[in-house]
């Protein structure tokens, strides 16, 4: 059949016309959304996409900015410096009309790095029960960047995210972190606060930063060009499912306690004359069954008091090495698939029984010692009563396996977290960045003392807004204290943090105090906000009266059998919480470390150990955990850990 070209022509017309209404109609990346946070006092872009060429006319605090999309459809326009204030609404105009409101106008944080910074304020509640019933404030705003990695691009745009402002509901989604510490700034300024939590877990330096950054370290350069190939990756994916899922496919076939359908482990009247018994909390490499793999089940019979019975109770059961599922009275009462996340589940009012209750516990260990983590909660709590869960428990292997290798993490490759997650933010205008991480290049510490600063000068070149402020956590206290002075990974990139403050406007927050040793991801981030904050008043607001720092070594004298040390940030004086400043180790000629004593005099710590004639050198709380180290300026910040022997 022949084409009419008359009607040809229509349709070309009618689908040229079709296509301006569809690919004309403007859109704006996610963080330009309703109840956005504008940054104050600088300048800021508004953009987007609409047809090429389309004329784009954004009006804003009675002010109209135009500007005409480029080739590529993309446009933006540049509002001067305001002051802090709103809500206010923003138009804007094309071939469609785009209405924004309640935005707001004052500082502007990313917040990034690793689990430390993701930690929510759901899962640190027990701590802040009253902070989150007061917590509505609608002006501290939350945008939470989605956590995808792209290794072959930087993205412009986000795939989701919404501005949500401060309450007791939506607060408990906010990296626990990042709230205390605007809250801090609030506090102290009255100006709002928007926080752009860009984090992910477990993720390594080298993953939040750019291509060209990663050049000057080829291991991590190298590596990010073999993960530009799709096909790579999905058979990484594909290997790494197959091998888990046969795993826990044999795993399930081979357990014990569900061997028989009509008498699971988890059965109240099952007979267990023939069970073992170990201390929880705990680890079962040390009781009779050894170092094993796979499933171990748990049993203990509590008594209920008719006075807890009928009310809405919670169970703590700490954290458990890896994954676990809770039954009380047979009855399934919750899981948790991996190790880090505290054990909390709700026990409904009907499950618990006045007299007997029995609580199982199946343990699955995929590598490692599987077990009870010491140290924390195990209990069950209602209206003020408790009952202890800590003690005999009975037990009994129900599958072994050989450990289960690890996955491979494709999220934590070189560059990929940058090009999904910081790439999309850099038109936006910012205050400054707070950074939590270094956990995971603990092993890599030396390493950190070049990936670091190299992070930080990356994310300034690529924001183009100079030497903005980059305040970060110095790795809190973690691991099990040891009772002589020893080498240590930790202390060694809390070095490389330290070295960090050469770079202009950059601010550090110590918390060798407030970790613990029993958990990876302690739960005082108030604190953490909060030092962070007080760090942000000198470095970004320019506060030169604010103590923002606990004491750091700046020299060190000899004197003898004695060695001097001064130190910088000492505020009104230095002091020591306890007797005498405690975790001083010194050493002489053959660097061999003991402990020293330490007194402090005229705002100098003197150090010495009367078997050392003539020491050279002197470190302070040098290990994973420096439990003790006390030093301090009166101020209450802790002294940064440090070594003069480098």
């Amino acid at each position: 059949m022949r084409s009419n070209p008359k009607y040809t022509g229509l349709t070309l017309i009618a689908v040229f016309i079709l296509s301006v209404s569809v690919f004309g109609q403007v859109s704006l990346p996610r963080l330009i959304s309703n109840g956005m946070v504008l940054q104050r006092d600088a300048v800021v872009k508004i953009w987007g996409r609409a047809a090429i060429h389309e004329h784009v006319v954004v009006s804003f605090q009675d002010s109209a900015y135009e500007t005409n999309a480029g080739n590529t459809g993309e446009w933006e326009v540049k509002l001067p410096g305001m002051k802090a204030g709103g809500p206010y609404t923003m138009v804007i105009e094309a071939s469609n009309t785009i209405t924004i409101r309640d935005i707001v106008i004052g500082d502007v944080w990313i917040c990034s790095g690793q689990s430390n910074m993701e930690l929510n304020m759901k899962r640190a509640s027990p701590l802040y029960e009253s902070e989150i019933a007061a917590s509505e404030n609608n002006l501290i705003r939350y945008f939470a960047v989605p956590q995808l990695c792209n290794f072959k691009n930087q993205q412009k745009e986000l795939s989701s995210g919404e501005w949500k402002s401060a309450n007791p509901e939506t607060v408990l989604g906010f990296s626990a972190t990042a709230y205390f510490f605007a809250k801090a700034l609030y506090d102290q300024y009255r100006v709002p606060v928007g926080l752009i939590n860009a984090s992910v877990g477990g993720s390594p330096a080298e993953a939040w930063m750019s291509e060209e950054a990663l050049k000057v370290f080829p291991e991590y350069f190298e590596e990010l060009q073999r993960f530009k190939d799709s096909t790579l990756i999905m058979q990484i994916e594909d290997r790494d499912r197959i091998r888990i899922r046969n795993w826990y496919d044999q795993l399930r076939k081979k357990d014990e306690g569900y061997k028989s359908p009509d008498r699971f482990w988890t059965e109240p009247s099952l007979n267990t004359a023939d069970w073992a018994s170990m201390k929880i909390p705990g680890y079962w490499a040390d009781s009779q069954l050894g170092a094993v793999n796979g499933v171990v089940w748990f049993r203990k019979v509590i008594d209920v008091p008719a006075s807890m019975v009928g009310k809405q109770a919670k169970l703590n059961l700490g954290r458990i090495v890896d994954a676990d599922s809770v039954f009380i009275n047979g009855i399934f009462a919750g899981s948790t698939s991996y190790q880090y996340p505290p054990r909390r589940y709700d026990i409904p009012p009907n499950l618990l029984k006045e007299g007997r209750n029995t609580i199982v516990v199946r343990v699955i260990s995929n590598s490692g010692n599987g077990g009870f983590v010491l140290d924390k909660p195990y209990e069950i709590v209602t209206d003020g009563q408790r009952i202890d869960l800590k003690g005999d428990w009975q037990y009994r292997l129900g599958a072994l396996m050989n450990p289960l290798e690890s996955q491979t993490f494709i999220r934590w490759k070189p560059a990929g977290l940058f090009n999904a997650m910081i790439s999309p933010l850099l038109n936006y205008s910012i205050k400054g960045v707070i950074w939590y991480q270094g956990e995971a290049n603990a092993d890599r510490a030396l390493e950190y003392q070049k990936l670091f600063p190299s992070l930080i000068n990356d994310w300034r070149n690529k924001w183009g807004q100079g030497n903005f402020p980059f305040l970060y956590v110095q790795l809190p206290n973690y691991k099990e204290t040891k009772a002589l002075p020893s080498e240590s990974n930790w202390a060694l990139l809390r070095e490389a943090q330290l070295k960090a403050l050469s770079l202009p406007k950059t601010g550090m927050a110590v918390a060798i105090d407030i970790g613990e040793w029993n958990d990876i991801h302690p739960l005082n981030k108030k604190d953490v906000g909060n030092r962070l904050a007080v760090a942000a008043r000198k470095v970004a607001y320019g506060d030169e009266q604010v103590v923002y720092s606990g004491p750091v070594y700046k020299c060190m004298k000899t004197r003898g059998k004695k060695l001097i040390l001064e130190f910088e940030n000492i505020g009104s004086g230095l002091t020591s919480k306890g007797e005498k400043p405690a975790y001083f180790a010194i050493a002489g000629a053959d660097h061999q470390f003991v402990w020293g004593n330490a007194r402090i005099k005229h705002d100098q710590v003197i150090v010495w150990n009367n078997t050392i004639k003539n020491p050279v050198a002197v470190r302070y709380a040098w290990a994973d955990n420096p439990a003790g180290a006390n030093l301090y300026n009166r101020e209450g910040l802790p002294a940064s850990p440090f070594r003069t022997d480098e």
